[in-house]
């Protein structure tokens, strides 16, 4: 595997359609000067982005992850991203990874401050190790976000529903959960429901069938947890969305916290309370996460 490294990408309109984009690409080392400092995902984290696995050089949904990030952008009146143009630079980098684990994140920000066009870039690192969290699971926390189901129809400006940089509520969550001695979060909505986990989609078992709440109210649909339903579904269980009282993760006969990066996390207990743990379902679940998926 190369360095860490990235490509500054000058963003196509999304309706210009050509083969090849290589000439929009600039390679730099990921430690090298490369952002004004008037831009303005440093400065208000106004911008969106996206975390994609590889492993041994095989980039891993990739295309649900670019359409989640035009999503992200027309939700922030971005600019639509030419969604060739990334795809390209997302196989530019990922054939310049080796063996083992990756990341490819994808960023693309408002700009310099009253400049005329957007930023971009793609940034390309090896994983963290989460081997110990896929075999051991992680415990949580339930976390109040502050709002009911319907903030995010009511108020589209809070953004609820695209993955954008400004993440400090995210990490606050995070570092929260810790104080209180568990390794992760799971938030709630402000009338007793479900939602996500602060980097995380969560998947509940009750029995044969599966469970995650609805991708409504603000939750970001996981392009992994849409992986692993389809896997489910091929094995014959019944997968589905539904809006989830909080009172009904004590009774989940197991569950799960699955990511890009991360991938599947068995959740060992909530608030102090132990949970079942399926473990020849997570290790199944990893081991399918691992293989190449398009």
């Amino acid at each position: 595997m190369t360095g860490r490294f990235a490509l500054i990408i000058d963003p196509v309109a999304a309706e210009e359609q050509r083969s090849d984009y290589a000439d929009t690409f600039t390679q730099v080392d990921a430690a090298a000067p490369a952002l004004s400092v008037g831009e303005l995902s440093t400065q208000r984290g106004d911008g969106v982005f996206e975390s994609i696995g590889v492993v041994d050089g095989h980039a891993q949904e990739v295309v649900p992850h670019l359409e989640r990030l035009a999503h992200s952008a027309r939700l922030c009146d971005l600019p639509v991203p030419n969604l060739a143009q990334w795809r390209q630079a997302v196989d530019r980098a990922a054939a310049q990874l080796g063996a083992g684990e990756s990341v490819i994140k994808l960023i693309l920000s408002r700009g310099v401050e009253h400049g005329p066009t957007p930023t971009a870039w793609v940034t390309a690192a090896p994983a963290s190790d989460f081997s110990a969290v896929r075999e051991n699971g992680v415990s949580v926390v339930t976390l109040d976000r502050g709002y009911d189901l319907g903030a995010a129809e009511r108020a589209p400006w809070l953004l609820l529903g695209a993955k954008t940089l400004s993440y400090a509520v995210n990490m606050a969550a995070l570092r929260e959960a810790h104080r209180r001695g568990a390794d992760d979060a799971i938030f709630l909505s402000s009338d007793g429901f479900v939602l996500e986990a602060p980097t995380a989609s969560l998947i509940l078992r009750f029995g044969n069938g599966f469970m995650t709440p609805a991708p409504n109210g603000g939750i970001l649909h996981g392009t992994t947890q849409l992986s692993v339903y389809d896997y489910l579904a091929a094995q014959g269980f019944d997968v589905g969305y539904d809006r989830i009282p909080a009172t009904d993760l004590a009774q989940a006969d197991a569950a799960w916290l699955v990511s890009s990066v991360r991938l599947a996390a068995a959740i060992t207990a909530v608030d102090g309370e132990s949970l079942p743990i399926d473990h020849a379902l997570t290790g199944e679940l990893n081991r399918y996460l691992l293989s190449p998926r398009d």
